[in-house]
């Protein structure tokens, strides 16, 4: 039996259960979910399936990423709600790949974990499949995992595994509609120039993902917590000296009150300037060097190649003796004197992020 796989948090469970239920059956797993966006997302559900089907002993095939291919299907139903047609079209696509694949490994049997996930249309899955039987030669294996107490077994599989919970359901579409909703910051989409990890960025829970694995392998013990914190994401930043643009980072955790500012600078104190007006500082390059022991040649090498998110607290700590203080800390090149003018676009906001202890 092909088992078509969404997520780990929904395929752990149904794996289990299939797998008490057809103890002769060949259970393998079939990854083929196009419509996860953005590819780093991707590569997070299917290292946790992954981890899920090793625990599990299932082998674990990956399909084809073709998300263009997928936005065309899509194309047109791009504001549907959930459950709506958009995702009829995805679930045309998935399964009707899936039975493909089946018959390519010579299975007569196909099934998907898509059936207990909550935000699913078993009605709409079962019509699908029963479609896709009547059109090959392949059986499709309706199952009801959620009902009862399946939704309440399957939160403490997922809870006893570490498994990654994620926050959407995958598409751009679903993603964007439930951010509106819920009037939040779509940091998912965010991708920085330099690459630089973001708190609670995918790359972030990639990161600690691979670190679950790790410990996992190594027989160590530990335990994912969730942590509240105050996040940052910087939108845009411009620095003009008389003016004139000049190359300018931005230090996380700066702000300004009404997103733009005129000053001078004030006074200087160990070779840090000081606006006249919200707090404002100025480095140049060679202190930035001197106070986070590194080595740029210039700003731009700094943008694009910048330090760690965390190795830019302690900077910002040096500097103001307060890691998560919110004043706007500039680096320059060269620190000049003439009307400075500062745009500055940047948000905070409470977030949740998840730790290994």
């Amino acid at each position: 039996m092909l088992v078509h796989i969404c997520c780990a948090v929904d395929s752990h469970y149904f794996l289990e259960q299939i797998q008490k239920e057809y103890p002769k059956e060949e259970i393998i797993g079939f990854f083929y979910d196009p419509n996860i966006h953005p590819y780093n997302e991707y590569r997070l559900r299917y290292l946790d399936v992954e981890y899920s089907c090793k625990k599990l002993g299932i082998q674990l095939l990956e399909g084809p990423y073709n998300i263009e291919e997928w936005l065309k299907k899509v194309k047109g139903l791009e504001n549907e709600p959930e459950k709506g047609d958009r995702c009829t079209v995805c679930f045309d696509d998935r399964l009707e790949t899936t039975v493909k694949k089946a018959l390519e490994l010579g299975h007569d049997k196909f099934t998907t974990t898509l059936l207990i996930s909550p935000k699913k249309s078993q009605d709409k899955l079962e019509k699908i499949g029963a479609l896709l039987s009547s059109k090959y030669p392949c059986e499709f294996i309706f199952k009801d995992y959620r009902s009862g107490q399946g939704g309440q077994l399957q939160g403490e599989v997922v809870k006893e595994n570490s498994l990654y919970r994620q926050n959407y359901c995958g598409c751009l579409f679903g993603l964007t509609q439930q951010r509106e909703q819920q009037d939040k910051l779509m940091d998912e989409m965010f991708s920085p120039i330099s690459n630089q990890i973001l708190p609670e960025s995918i790359e972030s829970r990639l990161e600690l993902y691979k670190k679950r694995d790790s410990l996992e392998e190594a027989k160590i013990p530990y335990k994912i917590v969730k942590q509240r914190f105050l996040n940052y994401r910087l939108l845009s930043g411009i620095t003009k000296i008389d003016k004139k643009i000049v190359p300018s980072y931005f230090l996380c955790y700066s702000t300004l009150n009404r997103k733009k500012m005129t000053g001078k600078i004030d006074y200087e104190k160990n070779e840090i300037a000081y606006l006249n007006k919200e707090e404002v500082k100025i480095l140049s390059l060679e202190i930035f060097n001197e106070i986070g022991n590194s080595s740029y040649r210039n700003v731009k090498d700094l943008i694009f190649n910048p330090p760690t998110f965390e190795s830019e607290l302690n900077i910002r700590d040096k500097i103001t003796k307060n890691p998560y203080g919110l004043s706007t800390i500039i680096v320059i090149d060269e620190v000049l004197y003439g009307k400075y003018e500062i745009e500055l676009n940047s948000v905070i906001y409470e977030d949740v992020k998840e730790v290994i202890i």
